[in-house]
Formats: C-alpha cells, sequence, structure tokens
C-alpha cells in the first residue's frame, strides 16, 4: 500500500516505520524542519525492547508536499488536527481517505472538512516517543483497532486492516469504533490526571491514595458515553464496564490492577502527556481531549465537574503556575464528591 503519514513523531514515525520495513511505500510530512532534514539523511531509528531498525522514508515538510493519496493518516496532536486536515485536503485523491491515529474525537473535525465517507476511525494504544530529530523509541505494545465511522464492513477497510497487520499482528477490525474512542477518553482522563505529579502511569495508578479519584474520573467520561448511546469498549486492562455507574468499587480497583500491570510491562513509563510538560516543554492536548468531553456532556445535561477542574489544573501546570506535584494532584482530588 501507498501511504502518507503525516506527523512522522511518536505514533505516526512508530507507524510508519513499521510499515516501511514490511515492503509499504511510506512517505513521511512533518512541520519540524529538524526531524525531517534527519530523516532524510539518516532514516528514521527505531529503538526500544520490541525494535531496533531504520527506515529509509522520504520525508517532507508540509508546504513542500507534492503529489496526491489515496491513503492518509494521520498522526498529529489533536489540537492541530483541523489544521493538518486542511493542508491534506489537496493532496486527497477523490476516493481517497484519512485515518485518524490520534487520541480524542478527532474523527469528527476530520469528516467535517474532507466528509464521512473519507474519514476511517482508528485506535491505537501503544507505546512510543519521540526521543530526538530521526529517532523514535517503540516501548511497548498495545490496542491497534481500526473501523468506519458508520460501523460498516468495507473492502477499503478490509486492505488497511491487512497492511496495519504488517505492524502488529494483533491489530483488529471493528464495528463500534466509537466504543474505542470513548473508553480511551475515559482512561486517557485518568492519565492527565497521573499527569499532575510526576509519577510514573503505573505508580498513579497503585496509589491507594488517588484511586478513588481515577475512579470516580472515569465514571464522569463514561456517563457522557451513555447519554450519547456509545457503548465503550475495553482495552489493555481498562474495562468500561469497572467504571460504569452503579458498578463494584471492587471490580474497578481490579480494572485499576490490571491497567497497572500492564504499564508495568513498557519501557515507556510515563504518558506522553506529562512528556509534553517534563520534557518537551509545551501544551498538552488538554482542551482537544478533555473540552468536548465537557462540551458533549453539556449537551446531554451530564455534570463534568472533575474533567472541567482537571483541565483547569492542567492549564495552571503548563503555563508553570503549579508544579507537578501530589499537592497538585490533591487539588483535583478535593473536587471529588465523596
Amino acid at each position: 500500500m501507498k501511504l502518507l503519514v503525516w506527523g512522522a513523531g511518536a505514533i505516526g514515525g512508530t507507524l510508519g516505520a513499521h510499515l516501511a520495513r514490511g515492503g509499504h511505500d511510506i512517505t513521511f510530512v512533518d512541520r519540524a524542519g529538524d526531524h525531517v532534514a534527519a530523516i532524510n539523511q539518516q532514516g528514521l531509528r527505531i529503538e526500544g525492547p520490541l525494535s531496533e531498525f531504520v527506515a529509509r522514508v522520504p520525508a517532507f515538510l508540509p508546504d513542500d508536499l507534492l503529489g496526491q493519496f489515496e491513503h492518509v493518516v494521520l498522526a498529529v496532536k489533536a489540537q492541530d488536527t483541523e489544521a493538518a486536515t486542511r493542508a491534506i485536503a489537496p493532496h486527497l485523491t477523490r476516493d481517497g481517505y484519512i485515518v485518524s491515529a490520534q487520541n480524542g474525537l478527532n474523527e469528527l473535525v476530520i469528516a467535517r472538512i474532507v466528509g464521512e465517507t473519507r474519514t476511517v476511525g482508528c485506535f491505537v494504544n501503544f507505546g512510543a516517543d519521540y526521543l530526538e530529530p530521526g529517532v523514535i523509541q517503540y516501548a511497548g505494545r498495545g490496542a491497534v483497532v481500526l473501523g468506519e465511522i458508520d460501523g460498516r464492513h468495507t473492502p477499503r477497510l478490509a486492505e488497511l486492516h491487512r497492511t496495519f497487520l504488517d505492524f502488529d499482528d494483533h491489530a483488529i477490525v471493528t464495528t463500534n469504533i466509537w466504543g474505542y474512542l470513548w473508553g480511551k477518553l475515559a482512561y486517557g482522563a485518568q492519565l492527565f490526571a497521573t499527569a499532575l505529579t510526576n509519577d510514573s502511569i503505573a505508580d498513579a495508578l497503585a496509589d491507594p491514595r488517588y484511586r478513588d479519584l481515577y475512579i470516580e474520573i472515569a465514571r464522569e467520561v463514561l456517563r457522557v458515553a451513555e447519554a450519547r448511546g456509545v457503548a465503550p469498549e475495553g482495552f489493555n486492562g481498562f474495562d468500561p464496564g469497572a467504571f460504569a455507574p452503579g458498578a463494584a468499587h471492587a471490580v474497578a480497583e481490579r480494572s485499576l490492577d490490571e491497567m497497572v500491570a500492564f504499564n508495568r510491562r513498557s519501557a515507556k513509563t510515563h504518558s506522553g502527556i506529562w512528556r509534553d510538560i517534563a520534557v518537551r516543554k509545551r501544551r498538552t492536548e488538554t482542551d482537544a481531549q478533555l473540552g468536548p468531553i465537557v462540551a458533549l456532556g453539556g449537551e446531554v445535561g451530564v455534570a463534568t465537574p472533575l474533567v472541567s477542574r482537571l483541565i483547569e489544573l492542567m492549564h495552571e501546570v503548563e503555563e508553570g503556575r503549579r508544579p507537578q506535584s501530589h499537592e497538585t494532584l490533591d487539588l483535583l482530588d478535593a473536587a471529588l464528591v465523596r
């Protein structure tokens, strides 16, 4: 398959490099000039416990790309989705499509710009980090799921799935991609909370002082999903049923235990959210990932006080007005009604 991968960072770089190694025709686009230069000069190097290789793949800055593509994987930060989709549109063939390998509900944004029939859903939960120009760490396997946003099985989805199997032989197709995306939103809200501290994901989720908080923030997100008629899907230890309204506390605790075990097996110890603040010194996907939860909850009359408070605290941490610390997480915990 010939694919354009727009965004050659942790997710896009890992996917694209593995697919190139599998024999597919990959072209990268990235807005970081030093990263593009390094890929063109030395190739994209994948490091980590799972893979060690260099992919020789052409890379371009957005303004330098020429030609059109039928298959496009979009792997930019959620807040950059609209701008990237508008930049991709002139390079998308009439019958082409964009696959959102991102966190959040970015398919809604993509479909608004290029149309629902040119949008394919994707859910990824593998661990990867951008280390330096031309170098990506692939740290841990995780769920990879593809699905049409209208739930149909289509020939193009089957073809895309066969291609993604060259990256992960456990990749699957679903008729409920929105269920996976909302499941990831609930888990993602938990990860945003862990990023208020410097603890690893596993250590944070294992901390008994904050387990009630992590349970309730997932429940808050899933109440919105339920009110909107979405049936969330589970993955990698995250069991949406364990965080459903009315679920026994012990069941939620067991799911947290499984999530801790999953994350302890990964060389990626901290979330990309934490890394954006602590390492890369840039804004996170807070507004693009958590903001829609609040807005969509408001449309169906579901209150989201914890997510709203989390957004406030994340902004304060991003702006340097609060440290990443347990004291900051305590401020979120204080918003929990017990």
